[in-house]
Parts: C-alpha cells; structure tokens; sequence
C-alpha cells in the first residue's frame, strides 16, 4: 500500500515539476519577473463569479487520510448537502467514512478506491462538488480533472504547489467557468472574522502592515503522513511552502485582489538543522531544502507591507502571528488575543470605562470582550454556537464549510475564488525564487489579469 500512495505522489510531482519548468522569467530593475500568460480566446475572469443556484449541494470527497473524515464529519451536520461519493486510494478509508454517514443516519455513499477512483468519482454526473484532502501534489491534477468534468472544486492548503500550476487552475477555472476554492480555514477564525468587521468599520483607519505565520513544531505528527509525503517535498523545497494560513486572512483585510494586490517580495531562512535532522533519521536523507524557519516581507500595489513566516521545526508555542498595524489601532492574536486603539476610535457606549483607554496598550479584558461582542462578524453570529459544537479547530472548519455550501445553494460569489487560491499558494515558488537567488526580489504574478482594480474592498457575498 505504501508503494502505491508514493507512486501516486510521484506522479503529480512529476507533473508539477514539468509545469515548473514551462514558466519562463527575466530580471528587470534587478526583480526577478515571471511570464503571465496571455488569457486564451474565448475564456474570461471568474472575478465574481455566481453559479446557477444548486438547492441540495451533491458532494464526494477525495482523500480519507488525515483531513477528510472530518470533512464528512462536518458535512453531516449541513442543510441542504448530499454526500454522494466517497475515493481513498485504501478501500478500508472509505469503509470508515461510511461509518460517519451511519452514525449520522445518512445514505451509504458510493465507493471508490485505488489509483484511479477518484477520476470515476469526478466522472459522475450526480455530483456537484468534489472536495479534495489529499496531499498537496494532488492537488491541481485532480481539481483541473474535476472541473474540466464540470463540477465545482474545493481543495485543502496550499491548491497548488509551482507557478505553473496556479496558473492552471486560473485557466481551467476560467474556461469551464466552474468554482475553486481553496480550503483556507482560518480567515473563519473567530478573531479574524471580529478583527475584519472592525476593520471594515474603520476601527483602525488605514492598515498600513500585517503579519501571518505557519509556526508549528510538527514533530509529534509526521508519521502520520502517509509515505513521509510532508516532510520529503519539504526535504526538496525550499521557502515558505505553507504560507496560507497566514496569509489568507492579512489577504482579506488588505483587499487584495479587489483594489490592491501584492507586487513583489522578498525572502530570508535559516540553515536547515531540525529538518536535516529528521530527513536524516526517517528518510535516510542527506540533503534538505527548506530552512528551519523562513521569513518572508511583501509589498503591495498601494505601498502596504505583509510579514510572512514559516517553520515547522523547532519548539515554539503555536503561532498564525495574525497582527495588524493601523493609522488608529492594532490587533494581535498571538501569543495573546488584544487590540489597542486611539481612545476617540472607540464609541463611549460601545465599551466601559472608555476615559481611561491609552492606546500604548493592549485595551483592558473587559473592553476587549465588549468589543468582539459588539463587532462580531455576521457570519460568525449566525452560526457560532453550531460551529463551537460541531468543531473542527474550534468550529471554523464548520464555518468554511457551512460558507461554501451557502454559496452554492444561493448562487452567490465564494469568499474564497480560484485568484485567492493561486495568490496565496504562489507564495512557495517565489520564495524559493528568491532564496535561490540571495533574497533577490522577485514579482508577485496579477492573476486577475488586470482586474484586481475592479472591486473596491473584500466582501462576504450575502443573500438578499
């Protein structure tokens, strides 16, 4: 069974790699820029896009392993969802997610298996959407082939894992004019969402910086990705190679993609001592490329700066760093949750004791509670309560989920579309671009073809 999930994986990095190699660059004004292809004839911009209304969302998952049985899990709990489908390259994967479904009362769903079920899965025309938890090489073979069968896709962090295979999924997304979300689960934290209300409410006056981080000793868990898949592509890539939960939610605040987008970065690592190390021990290893801890800045079209960060080796506490800096106030969820502000931000009825805030620091407990009761997010009041009971890292893989499938029955835009999916994921190969070339500086690809002007500031789509 191993030799089969690791030729499965040899495979689609094969395809990545070719697809590497297809994206030529040059050095202009000492930034490395990589070529955008030309939009073909007869596609154009998903920016926006609303699909027809589907008022019970037919569902089949790929990938059993680590993260989709709880994403059968979740889904059990939804309105307006039919699990049809079910592909693990191990029978007894899918026999176990069939057990969710029993437990739940729920019709036993299809069954697919070995190396090619999950193609016979997409093949299916009962289906709407297939949501892909596999590992990341998979990823874009398997979210092109379903959209290229006409279904909708939603694929787990990072969706993509070179420069050209972004780009694929831009322009499979485009032509088949099909939905793809990456699973980004954490701009559905209940910080983030309370903290992007209130900068949508102007609490901190302009955001000039934010910084994101994947910091999380992963010791304890790498035997439990199947065939060492995590740590060997960490063992061939250098950079940031996990930058979505960080990124995806400073995304959202600085409206990239919708009137402002990043422009270039820079990036800095570590030697790798742990990482060589484990790669020594499990794999039997003697050379590793991604730096125990990478450090990566980003600018954006507007002149705002992103902080960036990975490391996924040493002992620290877990880290997102989710903070951002405004003209009136901060935020800081790391390594305490706290906001301060200019004292004429804050409204004396909104929050107690409102005389003797002092913006040198963090507003007392009290103020703060006040303040997340007072601007929490829509979406959060809505569903919080299930979502806490529900779980899945504390209800906001719920609320990903419960967000997409209420887009799908009602037609509307997706919080997250297939340009987020390729900005956030990109960030991988132009790290590795820029440490393999003493920090140059390297362009930051417009996905959106020149649409990222177009729509003024992130929304949540809403139906009336």
């Amino acid at each position: 069974m191993k030799k089969i999930i690791l030729l499965w994986c040899a495979a689609a990095a094969l395809f990545a790699v070719g697809c590497r190699s297809s994206v030529g660059y040059e050095i202009r004004d000492g930034v490395l820029v990589f070529d955008e292809p030309q939009r073909a004839p007869g596609q154009a911009s998903v920016l926006g896009l609303a699909a027809d209304p589907i008022p019970v969302v037919r569902v089949g998952f790929i990938g059993l392993g680590m993260r989709g049985p709880s994403a059968v899990e979740r889904f059990a709990y939804l309105d307006g969802v039919e699990i049809v489908a079910l592909c693990d390259l191990y029978p007894e994967r899918v026999e176990a997610s069939q057990q969710i479904l029993a437990r739940h009362g729920l019709p036993a769903a299809a069954e697919y298996s070995g190396e090619e079920g999950w193609r016979e899965l997409c093949r299916r025309d009962d289906i709407d959407l297939v949501y892909v938890c596999t590992p990341w090489q998979q990823h874009v073979p398997m979210a092109v082939y379903a959209m290229e069968q006409g279904r909708h896709v939603a694929v787990e962090v990072p969706a993509a894992a070179s420069l050209a295979e972004c780009w694929q999924l831009v322009d499979t997304a485009e032509r088949t004019r099909r939905h793809c979300m990456m699973l980004e689960n954490c701009v559905y934290d209940f910080f983030e969402l309370t903290t992007l209300n209130m900068a949508q409410q102007g609490l901190f006056g302009e955001i000039l910086e934010a910084e994101g981080s994947y910091i999380h000793n992963l010791e304890p868990y790498w035997d439990y990705y199947q065939g060492n898949w995590r740590l060997d592509f960490n063992r061939e890539h250098r950079g940031d190679v996990y930058a979505t939960h960080g990124l995806g939610p400073v995304c959202q605040l600085l409206d990239i993609h919708r009137g402002d987008r990043m422009t270039r970065l820079v990036a800095m690592d570590t030697p790798s001592v742990n990482g060589a190390k484990l790669a020594r021990e499990k794999m039997g290893a003697e050379t590793f490329a991604n730096g125990d801890h990478t450090l990566t800045l980003v600018q954006t079209a507007r002149g705002k700066v992103i902080h960036l960060q990975h490391n996924v080796y040493t002992p620290r506490p877990y880290d997102r760093m989710y903070a951002l800096t405004g003209t009136e106030g901060y935020a800081c969820k790391y390594p305490i949750e706290g906001y301060a502000f200019r004292p004429a931000q804050l409204a004396a009825a909104e929050v107690p004791d409102h005389e003797n805030l002092n913006e040198h620091a963090f507003v007392p407990d009290e103020v703060r509670e006040a303040l997340m009761a007072r601007y929490a997010h829509p979406i959060a009041r809505d569903i919080a309560e299930k979502a806490r009971e529900v779980g899945g890292h504390g209800g906001m893989d719920f609320i990903m989920d419960y967000r997409l499938i209420y887009c799908l029955r009602n037609g509307l835009p997706l919080d997250q579309d297939v340009y987020d999916a390729a900005e956030w994921s990109c960030i991988g190969a132009l790290t590795a671009a820029s440490l393999e070339r003493n920090s140059m500086p390297v362009a930051v690809p417009d996905f959106t073809r020149g649409a990222w002007n177009e729509v003024q500031g992130y929304r949540h789509a809403m139906a009336e």
